[in-house]
């Protein structure tokens, strides 16, 4: 058997079945609310009579849910789809403890692990990282320490006219001030 990446609705719904036919899970008012929205908002998943048989009151709820449940897996994907949705909507807390979204859970997080990726911004190490910084230090100190030619000058006064949107406005106006005061400078 080859393992699939993303379950079907009924392959989760194979999966859910004992979780929700357990005793407790699902009360007798959640039930009915479910097989009613199924059977009466689009799209109608269940006609009058299977919604009148799956709420018999003379059956037991776990009879009731388990045939509801296979009915819904031999009427295909949508109908379990729907049924997700239904459960979603009126058993929001036991659809977030379903066994199929702790697995789907745990698989997601397996494939990416964001307390590993918070940390870890890039692979190049700690040489790029001193390499990066050593040159902008160096065109720091080159740009302070050498008058630049006034007709280069006006060209890195445009780039940095531009710089709010790159580095921030508080930042920029200390660099088009700096360049100004080196600009009127001989």
């Amino acid at each position: 058997m080859f393992c699939r990446k993303y379950q079907t609705y009924c392959d989760r719904l194979v999966q859910d079945t004992p979780f929700l036919t357990s005793n407790g899970r699902l009360n007798e008012q959640q039930v009915d609310k479910i097989i009613l929205q199924l059977n009466r908002f689009y799209p109608q998943i269940l006609t009058n009579k299977e919604a009148e048989k799956f709420r018999n009151p003379k059956t037991s709820l776990r009879i009731r849910l388990s045939d509801l449940l296979t009915h819904l897996q031999r009427k295909g994907e949508r109908d379990c789809q729907e049924f997700y949705r239904a459960l979603y909507i009126n058993a929001q807390h036991l659809y977030g403890s379903l066994p199929s979204r702790k697995a789907m859970k745990t698989s997601d997080s397996t494939e990416l692990d964001l307390d590993k990726e918070k940390y870890n911004l890039n692979d190049r190490g700690p040489m790029f990282f001193l390499a990066c910084f050593s040159v902008a230090a160096g065109l720091a100190f080159l740009i302070y320490y050498c008058s630049p030619d006034p007709r280069v000058f006006r060209g890195a006064r445009r780039v940095i006219g531009f710089s709010p949107i790159i580095i921030g406005k508080h930042v920029s106006h200390y660099l088009l001030a700096y360049l100004e005061k080196s600009f009127r400078e001989p």
